[in-house]
């Protein structure tokens, strides 16, 4: 592994996504919360939240999606430093795929591959 000495520091995060069809959704439910006894954090309408070793794992309900989508969150001390780091880099902003509340210290990226990111500050 190469550390990045010339830009914001980046670790994982807490939280992994799964966006998940409606067509796959409860069968999705059963498999963590039945099948593998993952202790459940939350439940809500258009999703939950399960315990995942020392991380998160939503489980999002998404109407008009034909298969799931693993969402990985990053984070990093300055938010503002790592925009501009990335988008020097040619990493593609992605805001447009949820829309996150406006005192939110954060954006979405996409990785080459197009696995979607949430670049969240350490106070998020």
């Amino acid at each position: 592994m190469v550390a990045n000495f010339h830009g914001p520091q980046f670790s994982g995060g807490a939280n992994i996504a799964i966006k998940c069809p409606l067509h796959t959704y409860e069968q999705t439910l059963v498999f963590y919360r039945d099948t593998l006894g993952l202790p459940l954090i939350e439940e809500e309408e258009d999703g939950c939240i399960f315990q995942f070793g020392p991380n998160r794992l939503w489980i999002d309900r998404v109407p008009n999606l034909s298969q799931p989508d693993i969402w990985l969150e990053l984070e990093t001390t300055d938010t503002e430093a790592a925009a501009s780091y990335l988008k020097i880099n040619g990493v593609p902003r992605r805001d447009e795929v949820e829309q996150l509340r406006e005192d939110f210290d954060g954006f979405f990226v996409s990785a080459p591959c197009g696995t979607i990111h949430l670049v969240v500050g350490d106070e998020e």
